[in-house]
């Protein structure tokens, strides 16, 4: 959510403000969280909370989401050690008229934890991963699983995986995410299958939801709270493998499946006109890379002609021409900002928006050296150390955009229609002498929550993930993401992602694809702020869950599941109230 005051002031309720000199804090990550101040101390600011359950740490601590747009200097944290610890904190948030908010990386943009502006003065935020971080990898079973605590991170889990043999096919960026914030949102990667590649049992090209044989969450159960498991069979569990955060998960166990050899080659010496050609067209195409390896993203520098493709591709033994890493990360160019994008980046917050131009030339050309002086045009290694790449230090911007459901035959036109609109638009602007948008365009692929991809008895997929298949359209085996990235504060630029959203909305409906959002980025664009357009919230968002599929599955059967499962609203906040009330 946009910072909207205009002076630096820190306050009980208040978020660090949207000054200059903030803002350019804010992209390049120079803003750190308060020290803990214990519970009792005299240096607490906040109303002590009432007879809170002994044994669990409980401090004052400040909060921030990635993009450091909602950034609180203080609210009351604690750090349970075990499952049962949660169930006490529910008991007696419930007692006390408290609410409870998982805390996990905070790796994300939407107000899914605490909300902008509201006060936090009866609200504990649980932090799972000083904790609730356990890891166990059961191999010899079928399917081979993990269980995982609820704060252990992607890279603890792979690494895990990793050692018995194991690992996931389709891997968001960043490693450091929680496990069930990963799952609140339905994380995903970039990867489909190669044309003719056939599916490898354990694995899923869907979201890491998809993966789910079991979790445990803190339910009510009609006289207290307390712990209850659920099977991929039981019908309330399909709610819970995207949740929003409106369950509190204590733990979860995933199959599994092989482990690969991944190769990753990076271009940047396509011109973007002819990378996103429409289906058909000759030259080295989006989808020429989709056929022929299955596994691609794009990054799109604002106003350059030439992206950042990434190409994986399962590769068992090491090409000649590539070089072999021992670990992910692999591109520290974009994982520590130089002085000339940092200069710019000043000025771009500090008001002189029309560098926005120069700022992408300037990133672009950092990519081409960066990747020549590292070595990393092509790299070869396991899986998971291919694809971590995002890591806390790299550039933290805004972002908008979603998901589209498609066929793989329209992956193409989908892509094409999409960026030849956004190069319109923004040249529209500069000719207006406007630049609400200086981030890049990302674009990713990956397959959808197939049913089959399950290897224990199951339910269904997750009820409002993304990537949720439609049944009334069985050829719609692809989720294209499209999203675009600026620097917190420009002007104009939520004005931009509404006009945008609401043109992917319109685009992308029908017979041929439907538009969802991406939950853990921007949508239901407003004028001024995302997450306040109370047209989707209330209608376009939950139709989106219901078009297509059975009754008895969609949005509002999650909706009655998460109010069955904790009618007292103890894991909830005033966004979610509005969005599944």
């Amino acid at each position: 959510m946009t910072i909207r005051d205009e002076s630096l002031r820190l306050s009980r309720r208040g978020f660090l403000a949207a000054g200059a000199g903030a803002l350019a804090a804010t992209a390049l990550g120079g803003w750190a969280p308060a020290r803990a101040v214990p519970f009792g101390s005299s240096g607490a600011t906040l109303p002590a909370p009432p007879q809170f359950p002994e044994g669990i740490a409980l401090f004052q601590q400040a909060y921030q989401n990635w993009s450091k747009e909602i950034m609180l200097d203080a609210v009351w944290t604690c750090t349970p050690t075990s499952p049962e610890d949660v169930v006490r904190l529910a008991n007696w948030a419930h007692a006390h008229g408290y609410t409870i908010r998982p805390r996990g990386a905070m790796h994300g943009w939407t107000p899914l934890t605490v909300v902008n502006g509201a006060s936090v003065d009866r609200v504990i935020l649980a932090d799972t991963m000083v904790h609730l971080n356990g890891v166990s990898v059961q191999p010899g079973g079928d399917p081979a699983t993990v269980t995982a605590g609820a704060g252990a991170t992607l890279d603890a889990i792979t690494t895990a995986l990793q050692e018995h043999g194991l690992g996931w096919a389709n891997l968001p960026a960043p490693g450091v995410l929680s496990i069930a914030g990963s799952l609140a949102v339905d994380a995903h990667g970039a990867a489909l299958p190669a044309d003719g590649e056939e599916p490898v049992p354990g694995h899923t090209f869907g979201s890491l939801s998809n993966l789910v044989t079991e979790m445990t969450a803190v339910v009510w159960t009609g006289s207290e709270y307390g712990l209850r498991t659920f099977r991929r069979s039981d019908s309330d569990i399909t709610a819970l493998l995207t949740n929003l955060g409106r369950t509190f998960v204590t733990s979860v166990t995933m199959q599994a499946g092989p482990n690969t050899r991944m190769r990753c080659r990076s271009y940047t010496d396509i011109d973007w006109r002819e990378l996103f050609a429409p289906a058909g067209a000759d030259g080295r195409t989006f989808e020429s890379f989709i056929r022929s390896d299955g596994r691609a993203e794009a990054i799109w520098y604002p106003f350059t002609d030439k992206p950042w493709m990434k190409v994986w591709s399962i590769a068992p033994e090491k090409p000649t021409e590539s070089r072999e890493v021992f670990g992910p990360y692999n591109y520290p160019f974009s994982d520590n900002v130089p002085e000339p994008i940092t200069d710019m980046l000043g000025q771009i917050t500090a008001g002189n928006t029309s560098i926005a131009p120069a700022f992408g030339q300037a990133y672009y050309g950092v990519t081409v050296a960066g990747l020549a002086a590292s070595n990393a045009s092509d790299i070869w290694g396991w899986s998971k150390d291919l694809q971590f790449y995002i890591k806390a230090t790299t550039l933290r911007l805004t972002e908008g955009g979603g998901a589209v459901l498609t066929s793989r035959a329209n992956i193409a036109n989908v892509i094409h229609d999409f960026t030849h609109w956004f190069h319109e638009r923004i040249e529209h602007y500069r000719s207006l002498g406007q630049y609400p948008l200086n981030g890049p365009v990302e674009i990713r692929c990956c397959g959808l929550d197939q049913p089959d991809d399950v290897r224990v008895p199951s339910a269904g997929p997750p009820t409002i993930s993304a990537m949720r298949p439609r049944p009334d359209h069985p050829e719609w085996d692809t989720a294209i993401w499209l999203n675009v990235l600026g620097v917190p504060g420009t002007p104009g630029m939520f004005a931009f992602y509404r006009e945008m959203e609401q043109w992917m909305r319109q685009r992308f409906a029908g017979g041929d694809s439907t538009f969802r959002p991406e939950w853990s980025k921007g949508w239901a664009f407003g004028p001024e702020r995302p997450y306040t357009d109370d047209s989707i919230l209330a209608g376009a968002l939950p139709d989106t869950y219901r078009q297509g599929v059975p009754a008895h599955e969609n949005w509002d059967s999650a909706r009655q599941v998460f109010n069955r499962l904790d009618p007292h609203r103890v894991f909830s906040n005033s966004f979610l109230d509005r969005l599944l009330p």
